[in-house]
């Protein structure tokens, strides 16, 4: 059965001008995977040749549209969205009435637990901010839509890292310098692996002033209707100072329902 607003091998046979709709059909196709396809599956799943779709593939890994990461057994030659995907993914919600919805739900959470709120994505090795709403408190950070961000040390990062698949959270891992931002950021690999499972299994991410001196944060996920995969991440900012545990836990909680809106 056909899934739905995907382009089908009747689409990409149909005439020579449909043709030109291959290079789409890869991206719309890795976008949708929950892990790395091999050129061979990836062939079977689209139904073009291997040969074409190898120069194809090229073509696109050259641009920054398509990456080679490690897929689910190890192989380094797993197909993945590369940067440029996710940065034309951005541009073409902030063109939309996604923007304005999102904002809504930011400003609705904002209010309910007055602390600044982001909504952040996954760019390559670093942390993109979608949209943000500020608190009306003096005490906050400056930072703004398009900022990137770490992923060892940020509630966001964490939880996209302890969301990944083993072999691709490794292979992330190696690529990260790890760099100490304050006296609580870990920069022991097998730490922060750890910490990652800790937060896998909770299904949040945490930043206990591990970015920032004196700022925590709650990530929790925004998951795709169609396969549950995290998204985007929702992540209220606090000030520890205003917040103590318990209201960290309850901002929490209202996070994780206004998530379940986007």
């Amino acid at each position: 059965m056909r899934e739905t607003g995907t382009l089908d091998e009747g689409d990409l046979r149909a005439s020579d001008e449909a043709r030109n709709l291959r290079a789409l059909a890869v991206i719309e196709r890795l976008a949708m995977a929950g892990q790395p396809y091999t050129l061979s599956q990836l062939a079977t799943r689209l139904s073009i040749p291997k040969a074409t779709l190898m120069r194809l593939i090229e073509a696109l890994e050259l641009c920054g549209y398509v990456a080679h990461v490690p897929d689910s057994r190890g192989s380094e030659r797993g197909l993945s969205l590369g940067p440029r995907s996710a940065r034309l993914a951005l541009v073409t919600l902030a063109n939309n009435n996604f923007t304005r919805a999102a904002r809504s739900l930011l400003r609705t959470l904002v209010d309910r637990v007055g602390e600044t709120v982001n909504l952040t994505a996954l760019d390559g090795d670093e942390v993109l901010y979608i949209e943000r709403v500020e608190t009306n408190e003096p005490l906050r950070m400056q930072m703004h839509p398009g900022m990137r961000v770490p992923l060892h040390c940020t509630a966001s990062g964490k939880l996209f890292l302890s969301q990944m698949a083993a072999a691709e959270r490794r292979a992330v891992l190696s690529r990260l310098s790890l760099k100490r931002m304050t006296p609580r950021t870990i920069t022991d690999v097998n730490l922060l692996d750890a910490e990652l499972d800790r937060l896998a299994a909770r299904g949040i991410g945490i930043d206990n002033e591990e970015f920032v001196r004196g700022m925590v944060a709650v990530g929790v996920p925004v998951r795709a209707i169609e396969d549950g995969h995290v998204r985007a991440v929702l992540a209220p900012l606090l000030d520890w100072q205003r917040a103590g545990k318990t209201q960290a836990l309850a901002k929490k909680a209202d996070a994780e329902e206004k998530s379940k809106a986007l």
